[in-house]
């Protein structure tokens, strides 16, 4: 019997760092949507095609939803409608290289709300990444340490940041009690409803006119968001969470990269802070050797 090659072997891991090279050109592609809708109403027609692409998909698995999955789809759609409604309000008013850095801050963010919701003490090594995120942070909004002020886009992305934290919580809270494929496809389509329901506050009061680079747009979203969560629910099976945090930390370099090429410049001290950023993030999840030894020792003294 051949024994596996080396691509077979790795094969989860580059299919993960494939798509963080798609999700990353997912913020220009947003940003451009823009041009033929609002925001708002443009997330809603994202994950209404993403949920048709996955149901098509997924069709022997769409039997026997039962309340629980119901309730488990709607907290997460309600997370994911949350976090990319307000990140697309801030991709208004701010480049989709810098909205891909803010959005990035949900990583060390989750182990932080981990412990404020189910008292699971943060390792020493993410307040370290924690700290270098804001550090990061603070260049990257363009302020000194002195006077840190947030533009509306900023914050309101940052604001959506927060959500998607929380949407990484609930799906691993939820994962082991659920059929993944059929909340996934619940989770798209609550998102979906409930940013069609949420908004006329937004002063969004009908939905787009007719536009094939809409409908080319809209295509590309929900493919790419299908392909996406498909990939990561199969992937992560065989990747370790710390390992597929520190890939999904290349998804806003991916965004920065294609968002160069398409002519987008973010200043000097902006690029250092997105960069902090990402280090924050890597070091949020990087667990050396002398620190595990150090605590078994402990744990055995």
């Amino acid at each position: 019997m051949n024994s596996p090659t080396w691509l077979q072997t790795k094969a989860p891991q580059i299919s993960l760092i494939l798509i963080t090279v798609i999700w990353g050109g997912s913020f220009l592609t947003v940003k451009y949507g823009l041009n033929y809708s609002t925001p708002v109403m443009l997330v809603g027609l994202r994950f209404a095609a993403a949920a048709l692409a996955v149901s098509l998909l997924s069709l022997k698995y769409l039997k026997g939803f039962n309340a629980y999955e119901v309730f488990a789809g709607f907290c997460i759609g309600a997370a994911i409608a949350l976090g990319y409604g307000t990140q697309t309000i801030g991709l208004q008013s701010i480049s989709s290289s810098e909205s891909a850095f803010l959005t990035a801050l949900y990583v060390p963010l989750v182990p932080i709300f981990m412990w404020l919701c189910f008292k699971s003490r943060p390792h020493i090594m993410t307040w370290l990444g924690v700290c270098f995120a804001f550090a990061g942070l603070v260049f990257l909004t363009g302020n000194g340490f002195g006077t840190i002020q947030l533009s509306f886009g900023q914050l309101i992305t940052i604001l959506g940041s927060i959500a998607i934290a929380f949407e990484i919580i609930l799906i691993s809270y939820f994962a082991s009690k659920v059929n993944l494929r059929r909340v996934t496809v619940l989770q798209l389509a609550f998102a979906s409803l409930l940013c069609f329901i949420i908004a006329p506050l937004n002063g969004e009061t009908h939905l787009p006119s007719f536009e094939w680079p809409l409908l080319a747009v809209l295509f590309a979203l929900g493919c790419a968001s299908a392909v996406i969560q498909l990939v990561m629910n199969w992937a992560q099976r065989m990747v370790e969470p710390s390992q597929a945090a520190i890939i999904y930390a290349g998804e806003p370099v991916w965004a920065a990269l294609i968002g160069r090429i398409a002519g987008e410049r973010l200043p000097a001290l902006a690029l250092l802070g997105g960069c902090m950023v990402v280090l924050g993030v890597i070091i949020s999840e990087w667990r050396p050797k002398f620190l595990k030894k150090r605590r078994m020792h402990s744990s055995q003294e």
